[in-house]
């Protein structure tokens, strides 16, 4: 069976909720991990890497700047990753529609969520090994196809974005090696799932690093549940 035990990791978005979650799970299988914050709200991250006995190191970016994508960029200059994992997301809540929604905030959102985490991506994927695995943090509200009630509307369309930006990424790499995945974690209670959310993340995030680490070996793009199974696109 394909699959990764351990190596070096980098999870962007690692302050709080799944990215965090993320990084600590990481760290708890053995694995090394460079974990991303932005410029204020690392305090928790921080006291984690002071746990880690150097197996988790910190970096400051915010992945909506181009600005600080070329200061990371040059930070990591040299590393060898096993995994990158691209974690970000904002969202106007469950009950919105596109009616509702000012332009302003479309264009935070698409940003946050679709355009910035794939520029990212763009950015650092050559610091990944040949037989390593880039994913990238989606949702099943990102799936056209089973979007049968509406709501989330720019939420779902910016992940639906997000979702095409890696097809088009994949197609211009189809001779990649590399394992891409794209993952829909569940609707989880943390700051932007809300505490209607039906999953704890210590029920999401788990099977999520599971479902992930198996990709290894497996070339080629797929859109995953936490457990494994193919999300329609």
């Amino acid at each position: 069976m394909s699959g990764k035990t351990k190596g070096t990791a980098l999870i962007v978005g690692a302050s709080r909720g799944l990215g965090y979650a993320l990084a600590e799970d990481l760290l708890r299988r053995g694995w090394d991990v460079i974990g991303t914050v932005r410029a204020t709200g690392g305090e928790k991250l921080a006291a984690l890497a002071q746990q880690s006995n150097g197996r988790l190191r910190v970096a400051t970016c915010d992945i909506t700047s181009d600005t600080d994508l070329v200061a990371l960029r040059k930070h990591l200059h040299g590393e060898a990753l096993d995994l990158l994992f691209i974690n970000a997301g904002v969202s106007n809540g469950r009950g919105e529609t596109i009616a509702g929604v000012s332009t302003d905030s479309f264009v935070r959102i698409m940003t946050t969520n679709a355009l910035a985490p794939l520029r990212t991506l763009e950015c650092l994927e050559d610091l990944v090994a040949k037989n390593g695995i880039l994913a990238v943090m989606s949702s099943g509200l990102g799936s056209v196809t089973n979007n049968t009630t509406g709501g989330w509307e720019s939420y779902r369309a910016s992940k639906a974005a997000l979702n095409t930006l890696m097809r088009s990424f994949s197609a211009r790499h189809a001779g990649d090696t590399r394992a891409m995945v794209l993952v829909a974690p569940g609707w989880v209670r943390t700051d932007m799932g809300g505490p209607a959310a039906t999953l704890g993340i210590e029920e999401s995030i788990p099977l999520v690093v599971d479902t992930v680490l198996a990709q290894a070996g497996q070339p080629g793009l797929k859109f995953l549940d936490r457990f494994g199974e193919t999300v329609p696109w």
